[in-house]
């Protein structure tokens, strides 16, 4: 899995809907935006100007900078850090938003049999120490570090109990840390009675809320590394998350910071792929096990889920899709 999502993904045009779009003479577009979780992340409010709509998106932004103290595993003091430091063999408290990441991914490792592992921490360390310019892994500090991962040495206690059943487990949310940050921002939007915003997280996870005025949804472009294709899709109260590998030098062109926890290894591949569904969390969660598991595999596990559309795309063109909720569409697609 992911060190970080540092892919050129999912990219959206609400910063030009202001000239596409024309509001009533009451509703306005309201943008405001913030960096946090090594990005940053943008908020889009169509509504009545007032200092409410103001105050409900730094409240939504706060809340994004709250869940990254969070589940942030670069800041030795936020509530994961101290989990990964003290719950070896030993139960710990956590706070309820942590546990409702980890149970969630949990849950999603069970379902792709692993293939999804927030557990997979200490490969990630290990290889981004390599690509960082220490030599490369031994096979048996390889085996080593393998040796320390696996979901299933998790035990969740509910509601708020963990307890590590190995000396070296280490959990790493980056891959669904986004996709939690934009669903509590939604909440906090919606609390304030806002109906239509936008939500983008650095364009790896957008997530959307009702739709502009005079539209159907919000329009957005997905990643396209072809550059020849343009898929686009209509999003209304749904999440659009988009995952590719890094190319760094020092693996070739297709290894990054994405490590297969079934391998040990950085993945391989030329896809990036995008998941569109109700909840940022599934997305962003998704569209890293999916660029795991390849548009074969990804594509059964799909079919055990509803409600959700998944498209891969090579810089070849090459498409796959998986489509049981929102439709793509690709206008730019040469027949």
């Amino acid at each position: 899995m992911r060190c970080a999502k540092r892919q050129m993904t999912a990219l959206i045009i609400f910063l030009l809907i202001s000239s596409l779009v024309q509001s009533s003479d009451t509703t306005r577009l309201i943008y405001k935006k913030k960096y946090v979780m090594g990005t940053v992340f943008e908020i889009v409010v169509y509504d009545r100007p007032s200092h409410d709509v103001s105050d409900a998106i730094e409240k939504a932004l706060d809340e994004i900078t709250r869940i990254d103290d969070l589940l942030s595993n670069y800041k030795a003091d936020s509530a994961l850090s101290k989990l990964n430091r003290s719950a070896h063999f030993h139960t710990q408290t956590v706070p309820p938003d942590l546990y409702r990441a980890i149970d969630r991914s949990v849950q999603l490792s069970k379902l792709s049999g692993g293939k999804f592992d927030i557990s997979v921490a200490p490969l990630v360390n290990l290889w981004k120490a390599a690509l960082s310019g220490d030599s490369m892994p031994s096979p048996s500090q390889q085996q080593e570090v393998r040796d320390c991962v696996g979901y299933k040495k998790i035990e969740l206690n509910p509601p708020d109990q963990i307890t590590f059943h190995s000396n070296c487990l280490q959990l790493d949310l980056g891959a669904i840390g986004k996709g939690y940050a934009v669903e509590r921002a939604a909440d906090i939007l919606e609390s304030f009675g806002i109906h239509n915003a936008l939500i983008n997280a650095g364009g790896s996870t957008i997530l959307a809320i009702g739709a502009p005025p005079g539209q159907a949804a919000w329009l957005v472009h997905l990643r396209d590394p072809s550059r020849k294709i343009d898929p686009q899709v209509m999003l209304r109260d749904e999440s659009i998350s988009t995952s590719e590998q890094t190319a760094p030098s020092l693996l070739g062109s297709t290894a990054g910071h994405i490590v297969d926890p079934e391998t040990g290894k950085p993945l391989k591949t030329e896809f990036a792929v995008s998941v569109i569904a109700k909840r940022g969390i599934i997305t962003d969660g998704l569209s890293t096990t999916l660029l795991l598991l390849g548009p074969t595999k990804g594509k059964l596990l799909l079919r055990q889920m509803t409600d959700v559309s998944a498209i891969w795309i090579s810089p070849a063109a090459q498409i796959e899709t998986a489509i049981s909720g929102p439709q793509i569409v690709f206008p730019g697609k040469s027949s």
